[in-house]
C-alpha cells in the first residue's frame, strides 16, 4: 500500500471515529436526561464519553477491517 493511500485510509479511520464517538456522546447524554432527568453536568459528560469510547473504537476497527468486509462480500454473494 502507497504511503498516500495509508493516510487516506487512517485519515477516513479517524474522521468516522470521531464522528461516531460525539455521536455516542450526544446519544448518552439524551438517555441519561430522558431516563433521569438529571441535570447535564460536566461530570455526567465525561462519563457518557467514557461510555462511548470503546463502542466508538470498536464500530470503527469491525467496519473498517478488511477480514470482516470480505467476510460479509463472500456470504451475501453466496446467498444469491
Amino acid at each position: 500500500m502507497k504511503k498516500s493511500d495509508k493516510i487516506k485510509v487512517t485519515s477516513r479511520f479517524f474522521i468516522f471515529f470521531l464522528i461516531g464517538l460525539a455521536l455516542g456522546v450526544v446519544e448518552d447524554i439524551i438517555a441519561i436526561h430522558l431516563a433521569t432527568d438529571a441535570v447535564i453536568t460536566w461530570n455526567i459528560v465525561k462519563v457518557a464519553f467514557l461510555v462511548a469510547l470503546p463502542f466508538a473504537v470498536l464500530t470503527e476497527l469491525v467496519v473498517d477491517m478488511h477480514l470482516f468486509r470480505s467476510l460479509l462480500d463472500r456470504k451475501f454473494k453466496t446467498q444469491k
